[in-house]
């Protein structure tokens, strides 16, 4: 099911509801940081628009994020000023339909923003019939935007491939049988070696033969993805919490704890959410909290994989054997999103559908660094986040929580270290980044 379904609210909503968000965080007490500025952003200007101001649909919402702030608070901006811009790379985005107006979107957004012109191409291999048992193709249309668009706007000259199914992914195996064959082809024709998931199938609809026999064929192919292939997968891991849906018709969230798939897969990296918050009149500075939807639990498919092992005891003790989600994080809350423009208007992105994509561009960056693809990140990441550089390399988020209140269904609280709402935490890039790139050359 496509994750962003509730939180692609306009501009018009966003402004109604934003000052009852803004109340109730600022209640509590966040997690500060401070993202890098790097070098001047003038320096550059094909690149940077120094401007923090969203577009003028969104002057009322203080809250909303451009391409540049986001790019300072997660310490981005510094490597794009060094030249690690993506370039070279190729980030493979996997949705149901995509959008008719993909492209001249992204005009818009990168014209607003000061981005290059983005290099995206659309790629529909599936000769088969159109299936869409939801009318669902403008939320699809909405979900291909607001990925693309981020990716551009961390990544700016990152290749982007769009790769469509004709076939809604719902709850179930609906959907995944296709996707499976997107996936198939981007190992088959070497399209490139990051992969973008803004979609999950709730695990609670999985558990029948059918389902258990259609994820032993994605464990299959995304070990090989990854181990054989060199490709980072990015899934993200849901927004309702520390459940999901429990029905094929997604109408009735689960009263039990539950993750989904594909971020549950302990081949994928799985995005969890937060809240950022910049502090007034400064993009370098913000605060940072678990974002309430955020997906995260334990797998009831999975079990544990051997990177998480070298979690702490009393960490571990939780597991119960099981994979643990998610790996990390990024900004997911929609009253704090970056701006995006879909088919004439002006919208904040939200829901992990936004927070996967953002580590997406990270890793082209990465790439980019290494000169080659760095593939399987996971054991790397948990090795760095064990090491004293841990608070160097992530913002550790210790406040806030997923439980779910409509569904009646406790989650997990944000703590110090790996938790079960925003795993390691969010990446400081221009530290994560070239320790990631060393340790990975060492292993190798």
């Amino acid at each position: 099911m496509r994750l962003s379904r509730t939180h692609l609210a306009s501009w018009r909503y966003v402004c109604i509801l934003i000052l009852l968000g803004m109340l109730l965080a600022s209640c509590s007490v966040n997690n500060p940081f401070t993202g890098l500025s790097g070098q001047d952003s003038t320096s550059q200007p094909k690149l940077v628009n120094a401007s923090t101001t969203c577009p003028e649909d969104l002057k009322q919402v203080t809250s909303c994020l451009t391409p540049y702030s986001m790019r300072q608070i997660y310490g981005i901006q510094s490597l794009i000023d060094k030249g690690y811009t993506g370039k070279g790379q190729t980030i493979i985005d996997i949705v149901s339909f995509g959008s008719p107006t993909l492209k001249k979107d992204l005009d818009v957004f990168s014209k607003q923003f000061g981005l290059p012109p983005a290099n995206v191409e659309v790629i529909a291999p599936l000769n088969i019939p159109e299936s869409d048992p939801h009318g669902d193709k403008s939320g699809w249309a909405d979900e291909t935007s607001l990925d693309v668009q981020i990716i551009h706007a961390l990544a700016p000259e990152a290749k982007i491939v769009v790769l469509q199914s004709p076939v809604a992914e719902t709850q179930g195996t609906i959907g995944l049988p296709e996707f499976r064959q997107l996936e198939q082809y981007v190992i088959d024709h070497n399209v490139g070696a990051i992969v973008s998931q803004s979609w999950g199938a709730s695990e609670l609809t999985l558990n029948d033969a059918t389902g258990q026999q259609e994820l032993q064929k994605w464990d299959a192919l995304l070990q090989e993805g990854t181990t054989r292939k060199g490709i980072t997968y990015f899934s993200s891991s849901g927004d309702h919490g520390a459940t999901d849906y429990a029905d094929l018709d997604s109408k009735h969230l689960g009263n039990v704890p539950a993750t989904s798939f594909a971020a549950s897969s302990p081949w994928i990296t799985s995005v969890g959410g937060t809240s950022v918050r910049q502090s007034a009149g400064h993009a370098t500075t913000a605060s940072e909290r678990a974002w309430n939807g955020s997906g995260g639990g334990f797998s009831s498919i999975f079990k544990m994989p051997s990177y998480q092992q070298s979690l702490p005891g009393d960490v571990q003790q939780q597991f119960q054997g099981r994979r643990g989600v998610p790996d990390v994080s990024g900004d997911a809350d929609p009253y704090t999103g970056l701006a995006f423009y879909q088919n004439g208007v002006w919208n904040m992105a939200g829901g992990t559908s936004a927070s996967a994509p953002v580590w997406a561009a990270v890793m082209a960056l990465a790439n980019q660094m290494a000169g080659r693809p760095l593939g399987f990140i996971n054991p790397t990441l948990y090795k760095l986040a064990q090491s004293p550089q841990y608070n160097q390399l992530f913002n550790d988020i210790t406040v806030g929580n997923n439980n779910n209140q409509a569904a009646n269904v406790k989650g997990y609280p944000a703590v110090k270290g790996w938790d079960a709402v925003t795993g390691l935490g969010t990446p400081r890039v221009d530290k994560l980044v070239p320790a990631l790139v060393d340790a990975m050359k060492k292993s190798s």
